[in-house]
């Protein structure tokens, strides 16, 4: 089913974007120098972006997507030079698709503290070193403070609609609070307003995994000897966030204890489910990069919509756009109850609203048609609202 993992040929600057890589359908923007929650400075902050359809004349028919944790700006479109995968998003998005870019103008930028053209740990510092070691710690806020940098730039006065799953639903979240003049209507999916215990239990299993390889070197991989950086760390934490991504229900159902083909597990050979979870690491160590992963699981971590707003109730009560919550109904990771407590202390919200899947968290990549149904509905929502 799944080849033998092999991290041969990679290298840490493998896992990131380069200046020297092919662009793909990126575009860059500066947005200036940034001082973060923390107090520290990035200077000449670039993000990189992708935009699909056409900007009216009123700049009225402007959304956003947030991507997630591993994702990027390429929300859509095939892969090939200068994008490593296909769109994460790919039938969401398109003309006559539910988000129709006949209709609607639609942008999504890599993320602060990303390795696809956003500056992050891999970008290049001022003394012309990569970050490392010593870039910043960023918070969902940091992140948004450039997102809305980035909509200046465009002249985007206000999104109709902005939408994520997971840490993109967060930095939804944060837009709404922060800036409720500039965001029409929002989609929340499979996220929360305040990360669990449960969940930075397992944000730092992660991390600890990726800190502990050799390779890691503190942080500081990029320019190692030997060319090679954190891959073993980075499949490890790969594999533990794929078993909260995915329910014990699916994997039971579609490996069983099979025995991975041509090996036997009671000759040292590997389960089939084994071989999955390898299959996932190699993947992800291919793409992304290990100091990203860290800054922007501890974002996710940080993460509390209520802090020094006098509490989620007071926070989440601000909102009044429409909001649509959507959860998963078997999510691990975030629960439906955390989606529960949106809608209840939202008055923008109008009920949950629910994915069936037996894919977990991940069913907000795998259930397209039940994601569009609800896109639909938050654009409803937000056209009802405009012609009120």
């Amino acid at each position: 089913m799944y080849g033998p993992l092999s991290y041969e040929g990679l290298t840490p600057a493998s896992a990131a974007w380069r200046e020297s890589d092919p662009v793909g359908d990126r575009k860059f923007v500066d947005v200036g120098d940034l001082v973060t929650e923390s107090g520290d400075l990035i200077p000449q902050v670039r993000v990189a972006y992708e935009t699909w359809g056409t900007l009216n004349a009123a700049r009225t028919n402007a959304i956003y997507i947030c991507h997630a944790l591993t994702g990027d700006s390429h929300v859509t479109g095939p892969a090939g030079p200068g994008h490593v995968t296909s769109g994460w998003w790919h039938g969401l998005v398109g003309p006559g698709c539910d988000i129709d870019t006949d209709e609607w103008f639609v942008v999504c930028a890599n993320v602060l503290g990303g390795c696809q053209g956003t500056t992050g740990p891999s970008s290049k510092a001022p003394d012309g070193r990569p970050w490392g070691s010593r870039f910043p710690v960023v918070t969902v806020a940091d992140m948004v403070e450039v997102e809305r940098r980035l909509m200046d730039v465009l002249d985007i006065p206000s999104w109709a609609l902005m939408l994520g799953p997971s840490l993109g639903g967060m930095r939804v979240l944060e837009w709404m609070v922060r800036h409720p003049d500039r965001v029409r209507g929002g989609l929340v999916l499979g996220s929360t307003a305040a990360v669990t215990a449960d969940e930075i239990a397992t944000h730092s299993v992660q991390i600890r995994a990726i800190e502990s390889d050799p390779a890691f070197r503190g942080g500081d991989y990029y320019d190692a000897p030997d060319g090679q950086g954190p891959h073993e760390g980075m499949g490890l934490a790969r594999r533990i966030a794929h078993l909260t991504y995915r329910t014990d229900v699916e994997l039971d159902e579609r490996f069983g204890r099979a025995a991975q083909e041509g090996e036997d597990p009671h000759a040292g050979g590997r389960f089939a489910v084994e071989s999955y979870l390898d299959h996932h690491a190699d993947k992800l160590a291919r793409r992304f990069d290990a100091n990203t992963y860290i800054a922007l699981t501890r974002a996710m971590s940080l993460f509390d919509l209520g802090r020094g707003r006098g509490g989620l109730e007071a926070a989440l009560g601000s909102i009044t756009a429409p909001l649509t919550v959507v959860g998963i109904d078997s999510d691990r990771l975030f629960p439906t109850r955390l989606q529960q407590q949106l809608v209840d202390l939202t008055p923008g919200a109008d009920r949950l609203h629910l994915i069936l899947s037996l894919y977990g968290h991940d069913g907000f990549l795998v259930e397209d048609e039940q994601v569009g149904v609800f896109v639909a509905h938050a654009l409803h929502r937000v056209r009802r609202q405009d012609h009120a």
